[in-house]
């Protein structure tokens, strides 16, 4: 049994969407943000970085949410087999949403690592015009490659996760996304909030009832999302 390492509404998330929705058996660890666990020497022995999620396999422990997800889809047939047309497109798109997606969000997340306060206007607006050209590029491929953005898939609850957060953070600055410009990333967003492990995790993480096409700030039964 798998054991996810997580906290609410964070990157943990996407890889708890992925296991109920390939009905892989797991249990989940709280790492209690409101204390800093992450930083704990106990989860420091698991993920050095002090970041999440952290997935405890058969194998060790695994940090860094596309490895997670990209070993997850191999081990359970959830990705293309590698000698497949589709795989190297999914590979590309998964490290573009980690690496680049993920990454520029985040920025506009933690300002204050990256930019002095008197350039925090300007970095936001820079980074907002980068997500939307990043969605746009998301949107496109999903209408290109339906299949690889499916919501048993590991694409999909990435992205989702990416435009959930969107606009609910940082708070009082989220004009700038709207999900109905992205009319195929719309599509996914409401196919995967129809779905069983999307309710199942709503629950566990009090992410509300419509966590991709209404997102609200979660009322978690435990932990804390910040």
């Amino acid at each position: 049994m798998y054991v996810l390492h997580y906290a609410p509404d964070n990157a943990s998330m996407i890889i708890r969407l992925v296991l109920e929705g390939a009905d892989l058996p797991y249990r989940t660890a709280l790492v209690d943000r409101s204390t800093r666990q992450q930083d704990s020497a106990a989860y420091r022995a698991l993920n050095p970085m002090g970041l999440i999620p952290t997935l405890q396999t058969q194998h060790g422990a695994m940090s860094e949410t596309a490895a997670i997800l990209l070993w997850l889809g191999d081990q359970h047939g959830l990705t293309p087999a590698p000698h497949t047309s589709e795989r190297p497109v999914m590979l590309q798109w998964l490290t573009f949403t980690a690496n680049t997606a993920h990454a520029d969000l985040r920025q506009m997340f933690y300002p204050d690592r990256y930019v002095p306060a008197s350039a925090k206007g300007a970095h936001h607006r820079l980074m907002a015009a980068r997500m939307l050209d990043h969605f746009d590029h998301l949107n496109r491929e999903a209408e290109a490659h339906p299949a690889l953005f499916g919501i048993k898939g590991i694409l999909a609850p990435y992205v989702c996760a990416l435009m959930r957060w969107s606009v609910l953070y940082p708070r009082g600055q989220t004009g700038w996304f709207t999900l109905g410009d992205f009319p195929a990333l719309h599509g996914i967003a409401s196919a995967l909030e129809a779905a069983p492990q999307s309710a199942r995790v709503a629950l566990a993480e009090g992410l509300g009832r419509h966590p991709f096409t209404a997102p609200a700030y979660p009322v978690p039964p435990e932990g804390s999302a910040i």
